[in-house]
């Protein structure tokens, strides 16, 4: 994995204002765009978008004020098709316009070309299974909400609490299936995980495929598959947070495993009663690489 990232970097450097085949660099390194994309927007902080322009940008930068050519032609040279889209894009990275740029020279936020290496310090014990399922449904409450990574997000707390209480033991009472009981649920996130990027999430249970779901109540359709079922245990969300993120950075670089389309499920086994300290069960859909 850590080959395909690093030849994906120089992709984009060889790329230039062009598009990036990100198709072409997962399946010449026995891997999927959906797993590429994610296991390079976790491990940078940053999707590959992201990246793209920040480089691009960063090109740029030097191109602006001492180039003599116009400001449409330099547009072009970096990818863009009007000064419009450009100077949009240059003030989103600099903080500064093109006006601003060509007089004063400056100053500009420069992002250096990446480099994917593997430390092996084992400080995040893996506790993890791999488990096959068949399709199943999951059922709930659900709500489009920005990713953050670190603590309690607010925006799923609220959606949470203005569900009736009536309405959780209705879920609980629904649950048929597995992981069993109430479950946090994440979906389409795509590969763009950065902070901030819109998710939905889903307040739900797990029922059998045949299980008829309520019409007031959203469903997820879940195919056949696998799934590695990672264990933490510690402070929360804290410990939840660091395991989810060592998947991504010690687990899947280590190990002949993929991730696949599909939601990410939170199973709660234990908690104190200030719901300060958790076991959970993070399950993630997974292929064989």
């Amino acid at each position: 994995m850590l080959v395909a990232l690093n030849r994906l970097v120089d992709v984009v450097e060889e790329a230039g204002a062009e598009d990036v085949d990100v198709a072409a660099v997962a399946a010449a390194h026995g891997t999927t765009e959906h797993h590429l994309r994610r296991m390079f927007s976790s491990l940078a902080g940053m999707p590959l978008s992201e990246y793209v322009r920040r480089r691009r940008m960063s090109l740029a930068a030097a191109d602006v004020p001492t180039s003599r050519d116009d400001l449409m032609t330099i547009a072009v040279r970096h990818g863009y098709g009007s000064t419009e889209a450009f100077g949009r894009a240059f003030r989103a990275v600099h903080g500064i316009g093109l006006t601003e740029a060509r007089r004063d020279g400056g100053p500009f936020r420069s992002q250096q070309q990446l480099r994917f290496r593997l430390t092996v310090e084992g400080s995040t014990p893996m506790n993890v299974r791999i488990v096959d399922r068949p399709a199943f449904r999951l059922v709930g409450h659900a709500a489009r909400v920005p990713l953050i990574h670190e603590g309690v997000n607010p925006h799923i707390s609220s959606h949470v609490e203005a569900i009736p209480m009536t309405e959780h033991q209705r879920l609980k009472d629904l649950s048929n299936g597995v992981p069993g009981g109430l479950l946090q649920i994440t979906d389409q996130l795509g590969p763009a995980d950065s902070e901030g990027t819109e998710l939905t999430y889903m307040h739900g249970v797990a029922v059998t495929g045949d299980t008829t779901a309520p019409e007031d109540l959203d469903s997820i359709a879940v195919p056949a598959g696998s799934w590695a079922v990672f264990t933490s245990e510690g402070p929360h969300p804290q410990a939840l947070q660091e395991t989810w993120a060592a998947t991504a950075s010690e687990w899947f670089p280590s190990n002949p495993w993929r991730l696949r389309p599909g939601p990410s499920i939170v199973a709660v086994l234990d908690h104190d009663e200030g719901f300060t300290t958790a076991t959970c069960e993070l399950w993630q859909p997974v292929e064989r690489t």
